[in-house]
């Protein structure tokens, strides 16, 4: 396996990226991209950008880690209580960015959010550290705190609460999956003059193939 991001990015570059050699469906598409993301052995090549608006018009961005993905979507979890989560039940029209700029590649999402399943968040909940189990319990995330110490306080509540058995699912927290309305394919070339190929939904589950200006 070659895990020399450099190389990698090079010989991408060079290549570049031709519509004849594009998967007709787009997850098929993005699952080849983030396998050699993986490959070359990026630190988090699941974090991605996730951008909302309020209902001023506002919008906001954070980074997120995509956990799930299929033809239904893409997958994040959050507590839903947080900025995101609200901006999203105002208006679930997202955009997603996974930017993976040391090899000269990064792929944009547009779609609309909505919650999964209880269910299906907590299957993913139950294989998550437990560590991370008591932070969603102890994190008012997005509220303003004092100080961290009472972070650290809420922790250790969690920890007493919990210490003699499995933790459950809190209420307020899981996960969104964003449908996609378009997926962007963005390779680095020369010059910048980029090659980008647009996957667009028209009808059903049909997905028009369009190439964009860099």
């Amino acid at each position: 396996m070659n895990t020399n991001p450099e190389s990698f990015r090079n010989a991408a570059m060079a290549h570049g990226l031709s519509e004849a050699e594009l998967e007709p469906d787009p997850l098929r598409q993005f699952q080849r991209w983030f396998a050699e993301a993986i490959a070359q052995d990026l630190p988090e090549p699941n974090a991605m950008s996730l951008a909302t608006v309020d209902a001023a018009g506002q919008p906001s961005l954070r980074t997120v880690l995509l956990k799930l993905y299929d033809h239904q979507g893409f997958v994040f979890f959050t507590n839903y209580e947080s900025r995101k989560s609200k901006e999203i039940e105002t208006n679930p029209r997202v955009a997603l960015l996974l930017p993976w700029v040391a090899l000269a590649r990064q792929v944009k999402i547009v779609g609309r959010a909505h919650r999964i399943s209880a269910a299906e968040s907590f299957k993913y909940f139950a294989t998550r550290p437990r560590g991370s189990q008591i932070g969603a319990w102890a994190s008012p995330q997005s509220q303003v705190i004092t100080s961290r110490s009472l972070l650290e306080q809420k922790v250790a509540e969690m920890q007493r609460r919990f210490a003699d058995g499995e933790i459950p699912l809190p209420d307020y927290w899981g996960g969104y999956r964003v449908e996609p309305t378009e997926i962007e394919f963005w390779q680095g070339r020369a010059s910048r003059l980029h090659d980008r190929f647009r996957y667009r939904r028209a009808v059903a589950e049909e997905w028009v193939v369009e190439r964009l200006a860099p």
